[in-house]
């Protein structure tokens, strides 16, 4: 069987997450500890015992859904299942990335920490320059033509962030600008607008200031040719070397996500099926819709993995 690992990224976790794969798996156990180690916060009070406010926080979430894609990656291996191809959805990625063993287990959760502070950082910079800032999903209307929308508002407030599926896009931005673009969108023919629960404006050019710092960041960590097909979320398309995945992965933070590109890529390569290996059952839903033949499960709970072949 080729299974095809697709990682969420933020706005999937739940206070209490990961627990019983931590039960379940000595590895998960050290991968704990790694990630302990590397980041310098207690990974299993954050998990474990975090109310959902406070996993909603960039530089808290960062972390924490990193590390449970990771152990559900472990816990399907540990039952017998092995992707062949990765990717991830924003955040997502970056276990994509160590999942292809282009990032170490202990460099990853050093990244995504800094990551998070920085993307947390800017956009609280941004809430106080003009106020809160967030994202949006447009239901039910093509994407081309929510480019439209947001080309005709010719706004320097909201912008195209995420591609998720034929009937759904993300937008990033300031509270007035998604409350305008919202409205534009709906009036054009969108079922519905829903508010994520993220803390910014992410995938946009209003975390400039976050890339350029994150650049700086990441300049000195060691980026490996991946040893298995992963796909980028600025291209859709396969990564080729790691430096490129270096380059990627700073433009990520202002690129919008090509989860429908990176799709139609996956689908080409004809898994037998996908799986969702984190929290949650996001891309399922967007897989779902993508109107594929095959079918994505969600494996991010042990309850889950154990169902797979049933």
């Amino acid at each position: 069987m080729k299974y095809a690992f697709l990682f969420p990224g933020q706005g999937a976790q739940y206070p209490g997450m990961g627990k019983d794969l931590y039960e379940s798996s000595d590895r998960v156990k050290e991968l704990f500890s790694v990630a302990e180690k590397a980041s310098g916060m207690d990974v299993k009070s954050l998990l474990f015992d975090a109310t959902e406010e406070e996993l909603k926080r960039t530089d808290n979430t960062q972390i924490a859904i990193t590390l449970v894609n990771l152990a559900s990656a472990i816990c399907l291996e540990e039952h017998g299942y092995k992707g062949s191809i990765c990717a991830g959805f924003s955040l997502g990625e970056y276990a994509a990335l160590v999942y292809a063993g282009v990032i170490s287990q202990k460099d990853v959760f050093s990244i995504v920490r800094k990551r998070g502070e920085l993307m947390e950082k800017a956009s609280r910079n941004m809430d106080a320059k003009g106020g809160k800032t967030g994202m949006s999903a447009i239901l039910g209307l093509a994407p081309e033509k929510v480019e439209e929308v947001i080309k005709s508002l010719a706004s320097d407030k909201v912008f195209v962030a995420n591609y998720n599926s034929p009937k759904q896009v993300v937008l990033s931005g300031t509270e007035d600008g998604l409350a305008v673009a919202e409205a534009a969108c709906k009036e054009a023919g969108a079922k519905r607008a829903v508010r994520l629960k993220v803390s910014g404006p992410f995938h946009s050019p209003l975390l400039e200031e976050a890339r350029k710092e994150f650049a700086d960041f990441i300049a000195s960590y060691d980026f490996s040719d991946p040893d298995k097909p992963v796909y980028s979320n600025v291209t859709g398309t396969v990564i080729k070397d790691g430096e490129t995945a270096k380059n990627l992965a700073i433009e990520q933070i202002v690129s919008p996500v090509r989860w429908i590109d990176e799709e139609s890529a996956i689908l080409a390569e004809k898994p037998d099926l996908c799986l969702e290996v984190g929290p949650g059952n996001v891309l399922c839903g967007l897989w779902k819709a993508f109107s594929s033949d095959i079918s994505c499960l969600p494996a991010g709970k042990i309850e889950n993995i154990e169902k797979i072949s049933d």
